[in-house]
């Protein structure tokens, strides 16, 4: 298993692994609306955070700005030591292939290729041989209990089974951190409980890094810490003052 995620807890390294700084994100729509509004934020390597917040907080565009998917109008990111501000498209796109691991609410699966092909083409893209591209896909998908739906496309999986393959997918790289984007959202309770104890056990026995935006208040029970975004706007909800065992 250590193959899959290579940070353990005791590896990790004191500073922060992202760090958010006055970011600013508005739209006009008629009038000028801030979906971030002077966030500052910092994670640090091995934390679970969560962000709780309702539809049309800021939620999605906070992840999308601390992730390199989208530029904020004022401030800045950096990820591990990366200021994303200062990279061009290409050299963003790179960080997020080598860094990052996302999670989306509607899973994004690319629906003609099968299980192992969708969690192994982020690792093809690497230029890896083609005996650790088997080796890993194959772990990830044991490691998210998916071992026997290898070769079935997402249309002939479940909502759940989707997103377990969406999550070993965006740990094919082994991501300094993954955020993830509402990714009980589009399942029922009990699938949403096997995702969040999924996300825990992640978190627990490999010290891998989550950042997770949700108006699921269940989440709040796995983390770390614990922040809500209303009008775009941070405020601690609960944090936890030592790791846990």
């Amino acid at each position: 298993m250590g193959l899959v995620i290579s940070y353990p807890r005791s590896g990790l390294s004191p500073g922060p692994i992202l760090i958010a700084r006055e970011l600013y994100k508005a739209y006009f729509l008629g009038k000028t609306v801030y979906a971030v509004n002077n966030v500052d934020l910092t994670v640090m390597p091995g934390e679970f955070l969560v962000v709780l917040g309702p539809s049309g907080s800021g939620k999605s565009t906070l992840l999308s700005l601390l992730a390199g998917l989208d530029r904020p109008i004022s401030g800045e990111v950096i990820l591990d030591g990366h200021v994303l501000t200062s990279l061009n498209e290409n050299q963003l796109a790179d960080m997020r292939r080598r860094k990052v691991g996302y999670v989306f609410q509607f899973f994004n699966l690319v629906p003609h290729l099968t299980a192992y092909q969708n969690v192994s083409l982020p690792i093809t893209l690497t230029g890896a041989p083609d005996w650790f591209v088997a080796q890993r896909a194959a772990e990830l998908l044991d490691l998210v209990g998916l071992a026997g739906r290898r070769g079935h496309l997402p249309a002939q999986m479940s909502g759940g089974e989707q997103q377990r393959v969406a999550i070993a997918r965006a740990l094919a790289n082994e991501p300094r951190i993954v955020f993830a984007d509402e990714p009980t959202g589009n399942l029922d309770s009990r699938t949403g409980g096997q995702i969040r104890s999924l996300f825990r056990e992640l978190n627990r026995d490999f010290g891998q890094t989550f950042v997770v935006v949700t108006h699921d208040e269940r989440f709040a029970e796995a983390a770390d810490r614990v922040l809500r975004l209303i009008d775009g706007r941070l405020s601690l909800v609960a944090g936890v003052e030592e790791s846990r065992s």
